[in-house]
C-alpha cells in the first residue's frame, strides 16, 4: 500500500510540473519601459530579466522597445505601446496566452514547443487576432501576417465571421462598416499608383501601400505593405 501511495504522489507531482502555466519575462529592452502590476497605480521602471505576471501592464516610451519571452513564444513590444498580459494558462497540452493591446503595435512570433499547442489571442479596442503558431504585426486597427495564418475579426458584438489572413497578406477594421477587410480587398486597395512626371521612386510610393479613405491604421515598416494612417501616440498617464 505504501508503494502504491508513493507512486500516486509522484504521478501527481509530474502532472503538476507539466501543467505549469507559461512564464513571461523581459528578454531584452531599450529606452524607457515601465510596468504596472495588478492592483497598483504606480509605474515601476522595468529591467531586463523582470518576470511579468498576469494582469501586468507594460508601457514603452519614445524610441523604446521590449522583447518578451512568453513560454516558447516571443512578443516584440514597439515604441509608444501600452499592453497588458491578461492571461497565462495551461490546459493539458495547450498554453493559452491572452494579451490586451490598448495602443501602439506589437509583433508576435508564436512557436509552440514540440508536441504541444499555443493559443495566443490579442485583443485591441477594435479587433481580435488569434493564432496557433505564426509571425504577425498588429496595431489597434490592422494586422499584417509574416508567416502562417491569423484569424482576424472586429471586437465587441461579432456579426462577421473571422477572416483568415495568410503570409504576405493584411487586413484591417474598416471605420465605416466596422467589418474586417478581406485580404483580397486589402490587396486591391493597396495597388500602387503610377508615379507622376518628375517624381522619383522614393516619392512615388513604390514600396508602400495605401488604405482607402475612411480606414485607420499604421505603417508596418518591416514588411512595407502596411496601410498608411495615424501614427502611434504616446500612452497617457505614463
Amino acid at each position: 500500500m505504501k508503494r502504491i501511495i508513493t507512486l500516486m504522489l509522484l504521478a501527481c507531482g509530474l502532472t503538476a510540473v507539466f501543467a505549469e502555466k507559461p512564464e513571461a519575462f523581459i528578454r531584452e529592452m531599450t529606452g524607457t519601459v515601465e510596468l504596472q502590476t495588478a492592483g497598483s497605480a504606480k509605474w515601476v521602471p522595468a529591467k531586463q530579466g523582470d518576470r511579468i505576471k498576469e494582469a501586468t501592464i507594460i508601457s514603452t516610451g519614445f524610441k523604446s522597445s521590449a522583447i518578451l519571452s512568453i513560454g516558447n513564444s516571443t512578443l516584440l513590444v514597439r515604441a509608444l505601446t501600452r499592453m497588458s498580459l491578461d492571461a497565462l494558462l495551461n490546459q493539458g497540452e495547450t498554453d493559452t496566452i491572452n494579451i490586451g493591446l490598448t495602443t501602439g503595435r506589437v509583433r508576435a512570433d508564436v512557436k509552440p514547443p514540440a508536441g504541444t499547442k499555443t493559443d495566443l489571442s490579442i485583443q485591441t479596442p477594435s479587433a481580435t487576432a488569434s493564432v496557433r503558431g505564426t509571425v504577425f504585426d498588429l496595431d489597434t486597427e490592422a494586422v499584417q501576417v509574416i508567416e502562417g495564418k491569423v484569424s482576424f475579426q472586429p471586437a465587441g458584438e461579432i456579426t462577421q465571421r473571422p477572416v483568415m489572413v495568410g503570409a504576405g497578406q493584411q487586413s484591417w477594421v474598416d471605420s465605416e462598416s466596422g467589418q474586417a477587410v478581406t485580404p483580397q480587398a486589402a490587396a486591391e486597395s493597396s495597388l500602387v499608383l503610377p508615379a507622376l512626371p518628375g517624381q522619383n521612386d522614393a516619392s512615388s510610393g513604390a514600396n508602400s501601400s495605401v488604405k482607402p479613405e475612411g480606414s485607420q491604421g499604421n505603417l508596418v515598416i518591416e514588411v512595407k505593405l502596411g496601410p498608411k494612417g495615424a501614427s502611434d501616440s504616446p500612452p497617457s498617464g505614463n
